[in-house]
């Protein structure tokens, strides 16, 4: 089982699936299979075999006006399948870009296929296991062919990076896995023979040790921070986001997982224990050599993570800031809107139980850039609490407001913010089922989150007895404005196989599970990737029919969901991202190769393509996470 979905929420704060099954209950919704729709929120919903239900209110003047909304989706859907390769629709093609390894410049180290390249060598390539991802464009004419490409690189694979695997840790092995981690900058071109990375003054790695400042009320210089050595690092970066002033936001998610201790006898605070930190240290086992990592000595470095962190991709020079009004959570994400001309950032906490955060700036991003503030700085942290009767309200985390105040042990803003998990369960949010990648559509301002999967959090787990496909909720907040603390909110999907749940009524083109990465193009598609997990993936009884991870696309105005994309063996389909005419299309595949069941004995140093050799299918090489690009034969928009 992943660690995520292992629930470390013991307060007793109402779980979503208690909310969905009273508010279904009370409120006479129209179900059509996985389909639940509310008739005041979505409007008259439809289904079919392939597609969801959606608001009518949301289709758009044209719907309004009794014309049928224009279709969004031009393909024809790949089918579900078990392949080691990438597998796109007809008149698409795929190409891979930057694999891990690859040079940041074309006179740094090569990519060396049994994995001898050392700490310093990968510190000058491509990181491993490719997440969150967002392109740059240049500015002008050329912006669709010409930018930088930003990526995370969220953890590594401790068989795969090693030459003779894991067996043996050294400080090394943990400099290299450090050097492994972060987030890459590079410059990519389209050329006549198709994108390729290029040489220049932008292209540099952030990695476990690169200096970070800490900005906003927890300073630097908070005790809390006060750790053996100078602040450094961001580690298991997930998925990401883009800020309307030009820069790039990395999000840290399950850093607890790097930290342990051999001390015999040494057990979590509860405030450790409620992030999941143990003395175990799972896979990893870096505090074996690097004290840095031992949470009995050097307990105050697992403070240091689990931030927002800002990085400026124009300027190289420029430390990462870790944005710390955001609060500290396992952050799947963080995503960006506008209101009123304030900055709106959403985010989800990728675990078992936890909840859903939204940021709102104090004023004007662009008056607060003018007095050289940051707008990441300024503003309100809420947490997300859903009723039963459809609607919810964000809750502020503002000390001394509710039960966050000194009587009740909070300190002040600082204290509430680096106990953020906790912050959220005295105020009584609502727990949900993994919360991932959150979406706004362009379109209307719509607020999507996927849930990947769940155990039921004390309750039943949404309409079902158990939630192992997960699902997609959508919420409309007051009056459109994103600023407002209440909004209406229900489900737009429900994930899952017809063949193994008879709710289910998805058909082939549309059956998948555990969605993850969510994003929007202009056009207003909203684009789906799944991450089934290894343990289950291809699993018969469960996932046979699903098949590899995959990519989807959902028409919000008609409901339709096709299949895009699908993966090679044993990875997740993780990062997404867009050139300015929606012409090209970027994906991450992240962890080919993984250990997974269903395809027997797991990868060992000598067998290291025991489940996929994708992409280079070189017999004496290994599996290498990458970013693929994705264009149209005819030159055409993605997806149309």
């Amino acid at each position: 089982m992943d660690s995520e979905d292992i629930s470390t929420n013991t307060s007793g704060n109402t779980s979503f699936g208690e909310v969905l099954e009273a508010r279904l209950s009370r409120r006479g919704v129209m179900r059509t299979g996985t389909v639940v729709a509310a008739a005041g929120f979505f409007g008259a919903a439809v289904a079919a075999p392939s597609a969801v239900a959606g608001p009518a209110d949301a289709a758009g003047p044209a719907a309004k006006h009794g014309r049928p909304p224009k279709p969004l989706l031009g393909f024809k859907a790949v089918a579900p399948n078990t392949a080691d390769a990438i597998t796109v629709p007809e008149g698409y093609t795929a190409k891979v870009l930057i694999p891990w390894g690859t040079p940041l410049r074309s006179n740094g180290p090569a990519w060396r296929k049994d994995a001898s390249n050392t700490a310093a060598e990968q510190a000058q390539q491509i990181g491993m296991h490719h997440d969150g991802m967002s392109f740059f464009p240049d500015r002008g004419f050329f912006g669709s062919n010409r930018g930088l490409l930003v990526l995370n690189h969220e953890y590594v694979d401790t068989v795969l990076l090693y030459a003779d695997g894991d067996a043996v840790i050294t400080q090394e092995k943990v400099d290299k896995a450090l050097a492994a981690h972060g987030v890459s900058v590079v410059a990519i071109e389209k050329r006549h023979s198709g994108w390729r990375l290029v040489d220049s003054r932008y292209n540099r790695r952030v990695t476990g040790k690169t200096p970070v400042l800490f900005s906003g009320p927890v300073s630097g210089a908070h005790p809390a921070l006060a750790a053996n050595g100078p602040a450094q690092g961001t580690l298991n970066n997930c998925s990401n986001g883009h800020t309307p002033w030009g820069t790039y936001v990395a999000c840290e998610e399950n850093w607890n997982g790097y930290f342990g201790t051999t001390q015999v006898g040494w057990t979590p605070t509860p405030e450790q224990a409620r992030y999941g930190v143990s003395a175990a240290a799972l896979p990893y086992r870096w505090h074996t050599v690097d004290k840095r990592f031992d949470v009995a000595e050097n307990p105050n470095e697992l403070n240091r993570f689990g931030w927002v962190v800002e990085i400026d991709p124009r300027d190289p020079h420029s430390p990462p800031v870790k944005r710390t009004a955001l609060g500290r959570i396992k952050h799947e994400g963080a995503t960006f809107t506008e209101s009123r001309g304030r900055v709106v950032v959403y985010t989800g906490d990728d675990q078992n139980g936890e909840y859903i955060y939204k940021f709102v700036s104090s004023a004007p991003w662009r008056l607060l850039r003018a007095q050289r503030k940051s707008p990441l700085d300024h503003g309100t942290l809420y947490v997300g609490k859903f009723n039963d009767d459809g609607t919810g309200t964000w809750i502020p985390l503002v000390h001394g407001q509710g039960a966050l105040t000194v009587a009740n042990g909070w300190a002040d803003q600082a204290d509430v913010l680096i106990r953020t998990r906790r912050a959220a369960d005295a105020v009584g949010a609502t727990k949900l089922d993994r919360p991932e990648w959150v979406a706004v559509n362009p379109k209307n301002k719509d607020v999507y989150v996927t849930l990947t999967n769940g155990s039921g959090n004390g309750g039943a787990v949404n309409p079902r007895a158990a939630n192992p496909y997960g699902h997609i909720i959508k919420w409309r907040e007051a009056h459109g404005d994103n600023t407002s603390t209440s909004f209406e909110w229900d489900i737009f999907v429900l994930a899952g196989d017809p063949a193994y749940d008879a709710t289910v009524t998805l058909g082939a083109d549309a059956i998948f599970g555990s969605p993850d990465g969510l994003a929007f193009d202009d056009d207003g598609r909203m684009w789906i990737e799944t991450d089934i997990s290894n343990s289950v993936q291809n699993k018969v009884g469960s996932y046979d029919h699903i098949g590899n991870n995959q990519m989807l696309v959902a028409d919000p105005n008609t409901g339709e969901i096709r299949r895009f994309l699908v993966g090679p063996r044993g990875a997740e389909i993780t990062g997404w991202t867009i050139t300015p005419d929606q012409r090209t299309i970027f994906v991450n595949v992240q962890h080919p190769g993984e250990a997974t069941p269903f395809w027997g004995a797991a990868p060992t140093p000598a067998t290291p393509t025991a489940v996929s050799n994708w992409p280079d299918f070189d017999p004496t090489g290994r599996p290498r996470s990458a970013t693929v690009v994705i264009t149209k034969n005819d030159g055409g928009i993605i997806g149309s």
